[in-house]
């Protein structure tokens, strides 16, 4: 049984990683860490197996022991979000119902992707899985999956159970438009942690992104920033993470949050190949240019927790 509303369902979220161990086995006690650890950071919500948590290198039921282990480990505290994206549909309907089950307050998908599918055919994608299950569905628009246009979004945006849509796009006209044109009601989650700013300047009610599992702080003081009219600090914070992420992403950065969370104290285990787990050796000058941006910005503690481990 779900705990919040759609409504309830902003601020920072992080699309969290998935956490292996050494033989590439969910790691139960790793994944509960994990969880303590966002919480304690002041995390305002969790989105899993999606593209941070590796949905696509998972089976079924893998998927569905990660949502079963956090959403037990939350255990209500925050709203938990279920990404439920497949190829077939028949797929991502049995996901759905499993996280119905299992407790989860939405679900949320990546159109259907490899082959060219129509508009009419993820159109149907989208239907049928919001009609499989009563929790409110988030359309995940995502340059990966590809992007969709604005006139099937609004289509999308009309079935009873589809409350939400995170843009990952960078055009954020778009998503500004969107915002405006689906209302207060519709919830709009901005996708680009470079970005986050400038999504929450459009009006977006949320950020959901693959950083906010290292830097949670830093996203919440710029959620902040941007609700209390604080945009010179909240520009300033944006910059800072901006120059973090564009250097993370030079390596095959969904494996490399493991290792910043590591810094910070927490094993969050590893990531499943192909993509490459770094061992501290291959990141020494990756640290060297992170350490020249917290002292050139003059970066506190507080603004960016992990920089003050390196």
């Amino acid at each position: 049984m779900c705990r919040f509303e759609m409504q309830a369902m902003t601020g920072v979220i992080a699309a969290m990683i998935t956490s292996y161990d050494e033989k590439e086995n969910i790691d139960v006690g790793r994944t509960e860490a994990l969880v303590d650890f966002l919480l304690d950071r002041g995390i305002d919500g969790f989105y899993l197996t999606g593209s941070t948590g590796e949905g696509f290198l998972m089976t079924q039921e893998e998927r569905k022991l990660v949502v079963e282990t956090v959403i037990k480990r939350v255990s209500g505290r925050r709203p938990v979000i279920v990404h439920v994206g497949d190829i077939g549909t028949r797929k991502s309907i049995e996901l759905a119902r499993h996280a119905y089950v299992a407790g989860a307050d939405a679900v949320s998908s990546v159109p259907p992707f490899y082959w060219r599918f129509s508009e009419k055919d993820i159109y149907h994608y989208y239907k049928d899985i919001s009609e499989a299950t009563p929790l409110p569905m988030i359309i995940y628009n995502v340059p990966l999956a590809g992007l969709l246009g604005t006139d099937l979004l609004l289509r999308l945006a009309d079935l009873p159970n589809i409350k939400g849509l995170k843009f990952t796009g960078k055009d954020h006209d778009q998503m500004g438009h969107l915002k405006a044109e689906l209302g207060k009601d519709f919830l709009v989650y901005s996708g680009c942690d470079e970005m986050a700013f400038s999504g929450l300047s459009v009006g977006t009610d949320g950020l959901i992104g693959s950083f906010y599992n290292v830097m949670p702080e830093t996203f919440k003081q710029i959620y902040a920033c941007v609700r209390d009219g604080r945009m010179e600090q909240g520009r300033r914070l944006q910059s800072i993470a901006t120059e973090i992420i564009l250097e993370c992403t030079k390596y095959d950065y969904l494996a490399l949050l493991h290792n910043m969370i590591g810094w910070q104290g927490v094993d969050a285990g590893w990531s499943r190949r192909p993509f490459h787990n770094y061992g501290e050796e291959e990141l020494s000058d990756l640290k060297k240019k992170l350490r020249a941006i917290r002292d050139r910005f003059r970066v506190s503690k507080e603004e960016v927790g992990f920089l003050a481990a390196l």
